[in-house]
């Protein structure tokens, strides 16, 4: 009996020594998020490969704050190592993705302070992102949620999603990128018109801006969005981090400069075992199997 009270004693503790280890490799986040105060964070699809980051401030209806915006660049740090996800989703409540930054929070600000702080410089992370991100709006996005939508690179809405900038309202403007991500999108004519009216536009008439790519209906868009985040998920994450680049080049340069970068990105694509592995499979009329390298 001794014998065997020794057995189960070890076995016990041998389980115990594996779960220790096992607990250390799960990716930081998991362990962080119980202490995030205004975003919540799970990985969904078939494959638990696409990020949802939820922010969750819903008494200001996800107003965005210095803290909520610290704890998305810290999320965004730990997803973009985590080899396992392919894709980030950024979404908030049906009533408002966010409903701007937090007026009550930057209201005592002074130039000085503004200049000193660096204010709004945290909020470049969701834009700085290797790996794709797509805002799911739902309810709001005003302001700043729209500036932090833009920010993304894909923007599915809810069928009752409102799109707008209306800092002119508050005697200042845009600071995130809404008089200049806004302008490259949908034109200087709706830009100048949404900027200086404050006004806000539907679902509809985003997607037909070409500020949307896609509406549905909003008890469906989290779960479209988790779509479109697998399909994504299915390609090699090493050309499609190439990828992204490339378009987001298209932006910053001109057009022969963006094609010379893209002609160059197309070439450095053949220094790839997943350029390889793709055109095989297609010859030879198989699934490819990727393996990002």
């Amino acid at each position: 009996m001794a014998n065997i009270a020794k057995i189960f004693t070890n076995r016990a503790q041998y389980m115990l020594q594996v779960a220790a280890k096992q607990s250390q490799i799960v990716p930081r986040f998991y362990s962080a998020a119980a202490n995030f105060e205004f975003i919540k964070t799970e990985l969904a699809g078939a494959n638990k490969n696409v990020a949802v980051i939820t922010l969750n401030r819903p008494k200001a209806l996800n107003a965005l704050c210095n803290g909520l915006m610290k704890e998305l660049s810290s999320v965004l740090d730990d997803y973009e190592k985590d080899k396992n996800v392919a894709a980030i989703i950024i979404t908030g409540s049906e009533k408002a993705f966010a409903a701007g930054a937090d007026i009550k929070e930057m209201q005592p600000n002074t130039y000085p302070h503004c200049i000193l702080s660096n204010f709004l410089n945290d909020w470049t992370r969701v834009a700085k992102c290797q790996k794709p991100i797509i805002a799911a709006v739902n309810g709001y996005a005003l302001g700043g949620g729209c500036e932090l939508a833009m920010m993304c690179d894909i923007i599915y809405a809810g069928d009752k999603a409102k799109f707008g900038q209306p800092e002119i309202a508050l005697g200042t403007i845009p600071g995130a990128g809404g008089t200049q991500r806004l302008t490259r999108v949908v034109g200087k004519s709706k830009a100048m018109e949404m900027c200086l009216t404050g006004n806000m536009i539907s679902a509809e008439e985003a997607e037909k801006m070409g500020l949307v790519s896609k509406v549905v209906p909003a008890d469906k868009l989290v779960s479209e969005a988790i779509k479109l985040g697998e399909k994504i998920g299915s390609h090699s994450n090493l050309i499609v981090q190439l990828c992204k680049e490339s378009v987001n080049t298209a932006y910053e340069t001109t057009l022969q400069e963006g094609l010379k970068f893209e002609r160059r990105t197309f070439h450095a694509t053949f220094s790839t075992n997943d350029r390889k592995e793709g055109m095989t499979a297609f010859v030879e009329k198989r699934p490819a199997k990727f393996s990002n390298n």
